[in-house]
């Protein structure tokens, strides 16, 4: 018995191409999904030297960062905020973000002086007097 071999015809051959941009649309969408869901770390935008505690607890990771550094000088959204400007950029950012906890991150070397003054101002603007003040990690 010969076997006899299959002529392909141009009908043939169209059958067995796989078309793949349905599966990359789907890659595509799966993509676009990820990074639009990812929740990103927000960052202060400066060095700090936190103080090490034993009473930790963690905050939601859609907070409002604050950073005041060795230099007692305010960082918002890691950007170098005047004094007179701290509480409009507070503002701004409850504006952003409404039930995003307010997170201070303040250098061990920094004045006790600014952080009163910065307390004082987050008071008159929200009238609330709980400010998490972020430690170093264990």
């Amino acid at each position: 018995m010969a076997r006899r071999k299959r002529s392909s015809s141009a009908g043939d051959s169209e059958g067995e191409d796989i078309n793949l941009t349905p599966m990359l649309d789907v890659v595509f969408i799966l993509l676009i999904f990820f990074i639009v869901t990812a929740q990103f770390i927000k960052e202060p935008g400066v060095d700090i030297m936190r103080t090490d505690v034993d009473n930790d607890q963690p905050v939601k990771p859609l907070a409002i960062l604050v950073a005041i550094d060795e230099n007692s000088e305010i960082y918002m959204d890691k950007r170098l905020v005047a004094p007179n400007e701290i509480e409009f950029r507070l503002r701004e950012l409850r504006e952003d973000n409404p039930k995003g906890e307010l997170v201070l991150q303040i250098d061990n070397k920094a004045s006790a002086a600014s952080l009163v003054e910065f307390m004082d101002t987050v008071k008159n603007i929200d009238g609330s007097t709980r400010i998490n003040v972020s430690t170093a990690p264990d």
